[in-house]
């Protein structure tokens, strides 16, 4: 087997690392090595929009993970899906593109991370985006991440925005834009009825380079060290152990589940705990795999009056064959559809600075996604709160690669998250009570009539509740104890290591994390190669 050697060994080729990889090798004297444990994104699934009901729990493209039973969630386990495949989580997403609200930046600032405020992150999510609308001051075309809007409107989703209006709350046509607060239309990383992951955008154009290359099925082992200089990485590939050796730096992009595991699998992490897993701890990091925060939604399913949802064309072979026929001659029709179209970002108290929970409506509904669509016709409005106070954890089960980590979210920990998740529940019911979603539904399946006090709905949302698949922050940004990397994305204590993804971040964002993922790694080329936003850009 041929050595492998480049100036950057990137691991991890997902929403972070497609970018990192065709960024840094825009420049032709740079060489770089993108490694990926899945394979190519070669299944039609991931490239039709609704196609992500297809990857949801197919293991070809997909981790599948679950996390060690939770208390906060009745002792269940919850299943994570994460993208095993170029283009990572990307690639079998929602494909809703949310920023989140500049006071989530402003926030990552006042943790000690000068230069990641809301006003200088701005510049690298104008540089990812190409806005089919059009370019200004929150927004730019060019990039090569393709931002549309939801082609078709959807009965249910205008009777949820008349609702809300009903109830006081505005029109926003722009969640990305100057505020988050009110009702209207997601944006979507859709490109001409296809989805446009990091793969699609980034990453396929730049694999003509021949300063780039890209090994996939390529499973990372760990870190390979001089001391504390980070010099390379040891991966098996189709049963072959190899190592790729990196002149200049290593730059994990593995995700807030891969890139903890792999600090720790290399020595890097909490001393106690690579004691006990036999690992040889080359620094003491006591962050690596802490601080994990996700988002928790619950869900109101309901009973559609009207054979309108995606249920109903599931359940008939000729709705299917007039829906295939849509999508491949025109690319329109239910086969366009991202995870929840219409969303809601409100406040559960009045005297909230921003909005605390997001209510979003599905035009379909099922017990678990991964079991497939309820047979009848249903929609669901999901509610989640955009910044939970409670913090789990990620540790090894073992010293192998192939172990898969233990994933202790904590769901519901704090009073916060349980006050805010069951108003939210409550504010949801009052909304489908109103005439405009009462023209559609039939009955509430879940919770149902008899779930009504607070504790009847806190009960219901630890027991049938989940993730909305948005782990960030085990190797936080910042600069106190806990910290696993600098403002600039360098692990403490080791030289030549980077981490680039959502587990720096040093609070999860007010909603879904792929866009800030991809505003880290975009920030991070910059720094890698001792650019500034405002430099490039002359």
């Amino acid at each position: 087997m041929d050595a492998l050697e480049a100036d950057f060994v990137i691991v991890g080729a997902g929403s972070a690392g497609c970018v990192l990889a065709a960024r840094l090798s825009e420049d032709p004297n740079t060489s770089v090595i993108l490694l990926e444990a899945g394979g190519n994104d070669s299944n039609m699934w991931i490239h039709i929009p609704l196609g992500f009901g297809k990857t949801f729990a197919d293991k070809r493209v997909n981790w599948c993970y679950e996390t060690e039973p939770d208390p906060g969630a009745g002792g269940r386990r919850i299943f994570w899906p994460r993208g095993k495949v170029l283009g990572g989580s990307s690639s079998i997403n929602g494909m809703v593109y949310i920023r989140g609200q500049h006071e989530d930046f402003d926030l990552w600032r006042q943790l000690g991370n000068p230069g990641w405020a809301a006003a200088d992150v701005l510049p690298y999510f104008r540089r990812a985006e190409h806005q089919t609308r059009g370019e200004d001051a929150y927004h730019a075309t060019g990039g090569p991440l393709c931002v549309s809007d939801v082609q078709e409107g959807h009965p249910l989703c205008e009777a949820f925005i008349k609702a809300c209006a009903e109830a006081g709350h505005k029109r926003n046509d722009d969640f990305n834009g100057r505020e988050q607060d009110g009702v209207g239309y997601h944006q979507t990383t859709i490109r001409n009825g296809k989805r446009c992951s990091t793969a699609v955008g980034y990453l396929h154009p730049a694999m003509k380079r021949p300063n780039l290359r890209v090994v996939t099925h390529a499973h990372t082992q760990k870190v390979l060290l001089t001391g504390t200089h980070a010099t390379g990485v040891a991966f098996r590939e189709n049963g072959q152990d190899r190592v790729a050796t990196a002149r200049r730096e290593v730059i994990l992009c593995g995700g807030a589940i891969g890139s903890p595991q792999l600090l720790m699998l290399s020595g890097i992490g909490p001393y106690a705990h690579l004691q006990e897993m036999g690992i040889p701890v080359i620094h003491h990091l006591p962050g690596v795999g802490q601080n994990l925060q996700d988002h928790y939604s619950a869900a109101i399913k309901l009973k559609c009056k009207f054979p309108i949802t995606v249920n109903d064309v599931m359940m008939s072979n000729l709705k299917k064959l007039k829906t295939g026929l849509d999508y491949m001659l025109f690319r329109k029709g239910p086969l366009t559809a991202i995870a929840a179209e219409v969303a809601l970002f409100a406040r559960t108290r009045p005297e909230l600075a921003s909005p605390d929970v997001k209510f979003s409506i599905a035009t379909f509904s099922a017990d678990r996604p991964q079991d497939g669509l309820h047979k009848w016709s249903g929609f669901t409005l999901l509610v989640y709160q955009l910044r939970p106070e409670s913090r789990g954890e990620i540790t090894l089960k073992s010293a192998d690669a192939h172990d898969a980590p233990a994933m202790r979210p904590n769901y519901l920990a704090a009073e916060t998250d349980r006050r805010a998740l069951v108003d939210g529940l409550k504010m949801g019911r009052g909304l489908l009570g109103s005439a405009p979603m009462q023209a559609y539904v039939e009955s509430e399946f879940l919770p149902g009539d008899g779930v009504r006090t607070d504790a009847e709905l806190l009960d219901y949302a630890r027991n049938t509740g989940g993730t909305v698949f948005h782990p960030t922050s085990t190797c936080k940004m910042g600069i106190d104890p806990l910290s696993v990397v600098d403002p600039e994305l360098r692990v403490y204590g080791i030289t030549g290591l980077r981490v680039a993804d959502a587990s720096v971040m040093p609070a999860v964002i007010s909603g879904n994390t792929n866009a800030g993922t991809i505003m880290i790694a975009e920030k991070a080329a910059d720094m890698i190669r001792g650019r500034t936003a405002l430099a490039r850009a002359a």
